[in-house]
Order: structure tokens, then C-alpha cells, then sequence
């Protein structure tokens, strides 16, 4: 069935297809900042009761992951929205902590909670942060830097300590892939109607072909469940030809032990799904997940 679906997908930026599009209301403008300093009103409030949050509830007395897990909890609610990066016809640094989609969720989570842990409270720590995990070797440098595959953000904040893909020690297994989905299907992408950048982002998959990657399957999801932690990014391993990943999110571990998926929902805003291995299996596009633990920016210090 979900196959008919795709060229609706497919303008999602192939990512976040948890739920069949839908013409969900627009929210206001997205604000793209370059001195790292300023945003707008609705966000700057967002920023403030993050922080207040995290101060008042010693957020950095936590292990990493528990801090990772509760700044995701902060921001329960806020809705989901898909486009966000591509309002611009330029590349800028977009920072909006008022919605989000599944990539950027876990992009905003993970550079709030790493300045919190370093107790860098500032806003232009939140935002250094937020370009360092959004683009390749954590400089904007146009479109092409944007990390456009997510096992290629996990690769390259692999590569910067930020991150560690644990799929494979905890049993996964092999994921042939060659990531060609963006190339293969040109005209979903507005930016590629350029034909250097085409030729950019054709040199970067190209770059990138040949890496192993590892998955769990759907039905091993819950014999991993003892080895995750709070905060574990999560990514959805799917059967699509060249991708990757259809969505992101993190572990979220109850006092109980329960697993569940931390996530913003394309079904409308961020949420708890209760059961993490039954979120997988409710959607066939899902084959099962690939694992990277966030790493405590406080043992580089």
C-alpha cells in the first residue's frame, strides 16, 4: 500500500515517514539566523523554559543520556512540521524551537542537551552546537554540507565524538545499501534544479557508497532492549531503494524499564510512542532501527 504513497513522501525530504502526508496547518515563519544570537519571540521563550527546566531539575548532574531524554521531554508537544530547511532558497542556519520534524527534533534535542551537560546555558552555545551537528565537519558551507542521510550524520558526528553507532555490537546485521535517493529522484528536491549543486550532492553520494551499514530487525528489536539507554538515537531502517532512513528519534526508558520512541510524530507533534519495537512493526516501511548512543561532550573536556 505505502508504495503508492511514495511520490507524496518523497516530498517529505524522505525523511520522518511515519504517517501519509497531510495538508497540516502552516505556523509562522521560520527564522534563519546567522549572528547566533537572536530568533524569534516563540523560540527564544522555547530556549528560555528548556534552560529554566534544566537548571531548576540539576539536568546536569544526570548521565548524559537521562539529560538527552529529558530535554526531550521539555519539548512533549511542540507540533511537527516538514519543509523547515528549505524555506530559504540560500542555505542558512534555520533555528526554531517551535517545530520541528523528526531529523530536526533530534538535531535541537541533542544540541540543547550537550551545552546543559557542559552547563552552557547561552543561547549561542545552543546554536554553535546546533550548525556542529547539522553539517558535515560542523561548518555550514551550502546545501551540500547539510548532512542529507542520516547514516551520514552518523557517520560524520561518529567521526567528531559525538555520537557512537552502536547497531553493530549489539547484534545487528548487514544493510545493503547504495544511498542514491536524492540523485534517482531529482525534481523532489527544489535545490537540485541547480546543476552544481546536483553534481555536489551526486559526488557525496559517491562518496559515501561502499560503507557497511547495520540494522536490528524488526523481530530482534526487543531481545536488544536490555542494551539501550535513554537518549540512544534511533533511526528506522527501511526497505525503500536508496535510502537509508524514513525517521528518527530517541529511546525513551521509563523507571519500570519500558522502552518507548521519543520522536516528533508526522500524526502532528513530538509524543511518547509506549512500546518501541510495536511502533516499528506498526508501519511495514520500518525493517527495524540502527542505533548511535550520544557521547558526554563532558569527557572531552
Amino acid at each position: 500500500m505505502f508504495r503508492h504513497l511514495l511520490p507524496v513522501f518523497v516530498l517529505l525530504l524522505v525523511a520522518c515517514t511515519d504517517a501519509p502526508a497531510s495538508d497540516s496547518e502552516q505556523g509562522p515563519p521560520m527564522v534563519a539566523v546567522s549572528d547566533t544570537t537572536t530568533a524569534d519571540a516563540e523560540t527564544m521563550a522555547a530556549f528560555e523554559r528548556v534552560m529554566t527546566t534544566a537548571r531548576t531539575e540539576a539536568f546536569s548532574e544526570r548521565p548524559f543520556g537521562a539529560i538527552v531524554q529529558s530535554v526531550g521531554e521539555v519539548l512533549i508537544g511542540a507540533r511537527y512540521q516538514d519543509g523547515l530547511l528549505d524555506v530559504s532558497a540560500e542555505e542558512t542556519l534555520v533555528v526554531d524551537l517551535t517545530a520541528f520534524d523528526c531529523v530536526l527534533y533530534v538535531e535541537n534535542v541533542l544540541a540543547l542537551a550537550r551545552g546543559i551537560a557542559q552547563e552552557n546555558y547561552s543561547f549561542a552555545g545552543y546554536v554553535a552546537n546546533l550548525e556542529d551537528l547539522r553539517y558535515r565537519n560542523g561548518t555550514l558551507d551550502g546545501y551540500c554540507s547539510r548532512l542529507h542521510y542520516f547514516t551520514d550524520w552518523m557517520y560524520d558526528n561518529a567521526s567528531r565524538e559525538h555520537v557512537t553507532n552502536i547497531t553493530r555490537d549489539i547484534g545487528g546485521e548487514a544493510l545493503p545499501k547504495t544511498l542514491d535517493f536524492m540523485t534517482t529522484h531529482r525534481g523532489a528536491y527544489a535545490r537540485l534544479v541547480s546543476d552544481s549543486t546536483f553534481a555536489c550532492i551526486l559526488g557525496m553520494e559517491e562518496h559515501i557508497l561502499g560503507r557497511e551499514l547495520f540494522y536490528v530487525p524488526q523481530d530482534r528489536i526487543e531481545a536488544v532492549y536490555d542494551q539501550f539507554e535513554a537518549g540512544d538515537v534511533i533511526a528506522t531502517a527501511t526497505h525503500i531503494g536508496g535510502l537509508d532512513v524514513t525517521h528518527t528519534g530517541f529511546v525513551h526508558r521509563t523507571e519500570g524499564g519500558g522502552i518507548g520512541f521519543l520522536h516528533a510524530s508526522s500524526t502532528g507533534e513530538v509524543k511518547v510512542a509506549d512500546d518501541l519495537a510495536a511502533y516499528i512493526r506498526s508501519n511495514d516501511v520500518q525493517i527495524g532501527i540502527i542505533v548511535a548512543r550520544p557521547v558526554d561532550p563532558r569527557s572531552e573536556q
